[in-house]
């Protein structure tokens, strides 16, 4: 950083988001204070991070949004379609658990008697065997458990739970979607709740995800759910299952998608590049 402001080339911050408790705004945080000083100007996604920098003495700000709503906007608009996935839902509802870890894991295994209307698609984080074997060990409770890549046309019909143990699939695989469950709210912080959102999605997570602005949102527009246990995700499932809950969460996750799209065009009319 410091060596691109001595080159005097211009640098920004896009879809900068701060918090008060960060090293920044602490009495001991000169220092940090003084790197922001590399920025040419900071874009960020809310306005408290707007007054805080401010109370330190920065102004070259804009509240522009963030970029990844129109990032997984666009997903939806240019969708991949997998023939395997679309013969696995059959129109049943879908279950998708994306980004997963084992805590999630062992605590929707336990959910069997409230996802039992369900199929379940399983994206964990991480895809080493070891870890397959640990989810095919725990949902053998829901019946058939196949892995998509030694699933075949004939194999798939018959199967529960869909393990995917590739990767880069996870962001289309919300289309086949019924309710999504995102992973890591009972680690460091969950993950991308957006690219599921974007597809109308009713979203349940742990609860550390206060981190994230999108998430809280979502929670106070009811288009997503947060749970601390197995007790309070079946809870959930029994409030989405009436069908009136059920299309206005989905309504909520769509709509604020769409209502920030944009942060994208808004950065780049207001850089001139030399």
């Amino acid at each position: 950083m410091n060596e691109l402001k001595s080159h005097a080339i211009p640098t920004y911050l896009v879809s900068g988001i701060f918090r008060e408790k960060q090293h920044f705004f602490k009495p001991y945080g000169n220092w940090f204070r003084k790197q922001l000083n590399c920025f040419t100007h900071f874009f960020l996604q809310d306005k408290t991070s707007e007054l805080l920098l401010n109370s330190i003495g920065y102004t070259n700000t804009t509240i522009a949004g963030d970029t990844r709503f129109d990032r997984v906007y666009e997903i939806s608009k240019n969708i991949t379609s997998f023939p395997l996935l679309e013969q696995f839902c059959k129109n049943i509802p879908t279950f998708i658990i994306g980004s997963s870890w084992p805590d999630d894991e062992q605590l929707i295994a336990q959910a069997s008697k409230s996802l039992n209307t369900y199929k379940l698609i399983i994206a964990p984080h991480e895809i080493d065997e070891q870890h397959i074997q640990f989810i095919e060990e725990k949902f053998s409770v829901y019946g058939n458990c196949i892995r998509y890549t030694k699933a075949t046309d004939a194999s798939i019909i018959n199967a529960n739970v869909l393990i995917i143990d590739n990767m880069g699939m996870l962001s289309s695989l919300y289309q086949y979607g019924t309710i999504a469950y995102i992973g890591g709210g009972f680690g460091k912080g969950i993950h991308n709740i957006l690219e599921a959102a974007t597809f109308g999605l009713p979203i349940i997570f742990g609860p550390n995800y206060h981190k994230f602005l999108e998430a809280k949102e979502l929670i106070s527009q009811k288009g997503a759910f947060t749970i601390n246990d197995v007790n309070e995700l079946a809870s959930t499932l029994h409030y989405l299952s009436i069908q009136s809950n059920y299309e206005s969460a989905s309504a909520s996750s769509k709509k604020y998608i769409q209502s920030n799209i944009g942060a994208t065009n808004k950065i780049l009319s207001s850089i001139t590049i030399k």
